[in-house]
């Protein structure tokens, strides 16, 4: 039974939109036992890759190849996109190898999904391969490759990428430009960032979300909040991840007011603030020392906004509490926490015990759970011995530092750097 053209056209994303995805599971299941082309599976692919279910539209290849039927440039993608979404390396290189047999991977729509497998699967050099030996490269291939870079923690490669880029006559996008806005946040090279920022002046480029949010954040980053506020004022057009940003840039800097005012902002303006920005103006409040404001938050989010706490969210509360030497408070906090709490709250709360030298009685019961939770961290253990020895329990601080060597762990050194006038 063949179907016709038009129902295996539009079925498969009309049925997933209306009746949900598992009404589209019989659905697939029913119309799989009919003759359908091509077309239709790769229609099926489209759906399983923009519901997240990877794992079927990777099986559909196989359905697919089994049924005698041949993958054509458009299959290829849909599944590659499915990997990548779902960090699937062995498939994407499974895929790979059936995209060399086919004669595709000239295909530039093809290769450009290949290159971003790798780069989302943080295997750049396999990127790197595919795009060297890639045929026909445009402005794509190429932000792929310098997004990819930048995703590997390889910023300067990325850049590197750019100037090749720019040498072989090909126009950047906004893409590419957020990318290498990534990039000089990652160097902290406020000189880079700016030039970027020259070139899409000089460029008349539009100034779009996207490009306007990547502009903000590197200047946040560098810690340059007026530049940045500059852009976020002057945007016609903002999303919640533009105010979320530069929400962020002033608690990042310790602005913790100008933090909160621009979230009431927000709210005046009929947007409504989502987990993770409730998380960042919480910690705004924290590293100002806002207790009040940040409470007030924490219960305005649960109770207004009917947005469900996160382990991130009760983190943020006890940093507030414990920084402003609320050590009790905090402590109560997290006993009555409806989760239990896990590493990070617990040695937070145990830092600001050890920073305001507030020695209290609970700080044994929160070193046991946090080592029996973490009991290979080094950290741990130097954190553990610094307490006995502020309480003069010297004997404890032999047996913690015996027992740090017993299990093979050391302390891991510090480092830092230090940019002289914004330069490399």
């Amino acid at each position: 039974m063949e179907l016709p053209p038009f129902l295996s056209r539009h079925l498969p994303s009309l049925f997933q939109r209306s009746t949900g995805l598992s009404h589209f599971l019989q659905l697939h299941a029913l119309l799989l036992k009919t003759s359908p082309s091509v077309f239709f599976y790769n229609s099926l692919v489209r759906v399983y890759t923009e519901t997240q279910n990877s794992p079927q539209a990777f099986d559909l290849l196989s359905d697919l190849r089994h049924a005698g039927l041949r993958p054509d440039n458009f299959t290829y993608p849909f599944v590659l996109k499915a990997c990548a979404s779902s960090s699937m390396l062995g498939e994407g290189r499974t895929v790979h190898g059936l995209v060399l047999k086919s004669g595709f991977v000239s295909d530039s729509y093809v290769g450009n999904t290949l290159l971003h497998v790798y780069g989302s699967c943080r295997v750049i050099g396999c990127a790197r391969k595919v795009f060297d030996e890639m045929g026909g490269r445009n402005v794509v291939s190429w932000s792929s490759m310098i997004d990819g870079y930048v995703s590997c923690d390889h910023p300067l490669d990325a850049l590197m990428m750019f100037r090749q880029m720019r040498l072989n006559n090909v126009q950047p996008n906004s893409v590419t430009l957020i990318s290498l806005l990534s990039a000089s946040s990652k160097l902290n090279s406020l000189k880079i960032g700016q030039s970027i920022h020259a070139y899409i002046l000089l460029g008349s480029m539009k100034l779009d979300v996207p490009l306007g949010t990547a502009l903000i954040g590197m200047y946040t980053k560098c810690g340059h909040l007026e530049e940045a506020l500059q852009i976020f004022t002057s945007m016609e057009e903002k999303n919640l991840q533009s105010w979320t940003v530069m929400i962020s840039g002033f608690a990042d800097n310790g602005c913790g007011k100008e933090a909160i005012g621009l979230f009431h902002e927000l709210e005046e303006r009929g947007l409504k603030p989502d987990s993770v920005l409730f998380s960042t103006v919480i910690s705004a409040c924290s590293h100002s020392g806002l207790v009040e404001q940040g409470l007030n938050l924490f219960k305005r989010m649960v109770s207004v906004y009917k947005i469900r706490p996160t382990m991130e969210h009760y983190g943020c509360l006890v940093d507030l509490l414990g920084r402003a030497g609320l050590i009790e408070e905090a402590y109560k906090f997290i006993k009555e926490m409806p989760v239990k709490p896990n590493a990070v709250i617990l040695r937070s709360l145990l830092g600001c015990c050890r920073k305001i030298g507030e020695f209290c009685d609970i700080k044994g019961e929160l070193m046991e759970s946090l080592i029996k939770e973490e009991p290979d961290l080094d950290a741990n253990y130097v954190l553990a011995a610094n307490f006995a020895a502020f309480s003069g329990k010297w004997k404890d601080v032999v047996d913690i530092r015996r027992s740090t060597a017993e299990r093979g762990l050391k302390k891991v050194l510090g480092c830092s750097k230090v940019d002289f006038g914004g330069g490399m």
